[in-house]
């Protein structure tokens, strides 16, 4: 007896949607993860298109491996200079509104770096995606505060943030394959969903506001003023300051990451985007459970849980990539990769929920604006000084590399010391958070 694959499949695919949205708590929670996953995932996706499509942008434009890290560099800059304004908009206007005229936008840039001509109409379409990409983090924290309650917050920021990271497989996988015929469909391929998903975001019901619920209405208050605010939370001094060395870390293993794995291990390409792929299960593994451990053990009466789960997973993804990197061979490192790369991203959902807590709820907007200026920062000087030590302490090559991961996982340790101090703030600040009633200022 014949059976028809077809309908077979499409009742394979309901049955899964069915039980996904049942773990997302219904169907109106699980489209608003999905689309806020969307949005990251796209953002993350664009990223990773630039460094896959790098062979071919030099071929095609004639440019250098500089103007190749000039091109990145330069959206991270723009894009964290970008986000203050739009963390005073996210404090102030309909969000779902804004943020989806923001990613009609960033197709329009898409699709403008795919028509790009030159390096110079390259560039500019680069420094204009990365204005419009820098609404997606403060609206998206501001939006997250407000749909989801305190004690489920981690474990969804662990839904949101898988996004995130499918959006960099995709486009260092897939939309790498793609730029191997041709970078401007890579481009292409991302632009066109842009557009829908401007669609499903502006379709999104905007959540009331806690901070005005609750009589916190910091919406007068400058953006100086409320600079100062945020960054006299000591949680939120510390918190920021420990994101931004677990992400100076991250953006100097993608950027050399690969190459150190074909000179240690000696693999090839295609052998290098295996190990992302099966790494990033790690990764995709550790977001999930490290959002929801924050949550579990909060349930349980651990008032700093959030913050332990992240100093906690910190130290053990330093511990880890020693022996990653100075394994010889790939299959023997892989083990170490993936439980390094699960701790590493452990730590993201908790610390993104814990900067919630501690901020009242009218500065969530200009709260993650701040932070995301300094992260940027951290991220774009990690590739310079990455290659700075690599090639004039270590003397380049596969040991300068393994001598510079292996002095970079320092400021992750860091990270992890940071964030044990924080431990002991994080009460005070989360309690105070509550009832605190920021006074509108115009200086």
């Amino acid at each position: 007896m014949s059976h028809n694959p077809a309908p077979m499949a499409a009742g394979a695919a309901r049955t899964a949607a069915e039980h996904v949205t049942t773990i997302l708590g219904g169907a109106r929670r699980a489209r608003v993860i999905t689309v806020l996953a969307a949005v990251l995932g796209l953002s993350g996706a664009d990223v990773a298109t630039v460094g896959a499509s790098a062979t071919e942008l030099r071929q095609s434009l004639g440019i250098s491996d500089t103007q190749i890290g000039l091109l990145v560099a330069t959206t991270l800059l723009v894009g964290a200079l970008a986000t203050i304004p739009f963390g005073m908009l996210a404090d102030r206007v309909r969000r779902t509104t804004t943020l989806a005229a923001a990613v009609g936008l960033w197709g329009a840039a898409m699709a403008w770096s795919a028509a790009a001509s030159d390096y110079e109409m390259l560039l500019a379409a680069r420094i204009f995606l990365g204005v419009v990409t820098a609404a997606a983090g403060p609206l998206i924290a501001s939006l997250v505060g407000d749909y989801f309650e305190g004690g489920e917050r981690g474990r969804t920021w662990g839904f949101i943030l898988t996004g995130e990271l499918v959006g960099v497989g995709f486009g260092f996988v897939v939309t790498g394959d793609v730029a191997a015929f041709s970078w401007r469909a890579a481009f292409v391929v991302l632009a066109v969903p842009a557009f829908l998903l401007a669609w499903l975001v502006a379709r999104l019901p905007e959540p009331k506001r806690s901070g005005r619920d609750a009589g916190d209405d910091a919406a007068g208050m400058s953006l100086l003023a409320a600079a100062r605010h945020v960054l006299r939370v000591r949680t939120n001094t510390l918190l920021i300051a420990s994101s931004s060395l677990g992400y100076y870390f991250l953006a100097g293993l993608q950027t050399f990451g690969a190459e150190f794995a074909k000179k240690q291990y000696g693999v090839n390409q295609a052998e290098v985007n295996v190990l992302v792929l099966i790494v990033g299960v790690g990764a995709l593994a550790g977001v999930l459970a490290g959002g929801a451990a924050g949550d579990a053990l909060m349930r349980r009466g651990r008032v700093s849980a959030r913050v332990t789960v992240a100093a906690v997973t910190a130290v053990l993804a330093a511990v880890l990539f020693v022996p990653a990197v100075l394994s010889s061979g790939a299959f023997t490192a892989l083990p170490y990769l993936m439980a390094a790369a699960f701790m590493l991203a452990g730590q993201n959902p908790p610390l993104d929920a814990a900067r919630l807590d501690v901020m009242p709820a009218g500065l969530w907007g200009r709260a993650e604006a701040v932070r995301t200026v300094v992260r940027s920062l951290a991220q774009a000087m990690a590739p310079l000084l990455f290659g700075l030590m690599s090639d004039h302490v270590f003397g380049g090559g596969r040991s300068g590399l393994q001598w510079t991961f292996l002095v970079m996982l320092l400021p992750l340790a860091a990270s992890a010391a940071i964030l044990w101090r924080a431990r002991a703030t994080y009460p005070g600040d989360a309690a105070a958070a509550g009832r605190r009633r920021p006074r509108a200022s115009g200086g």
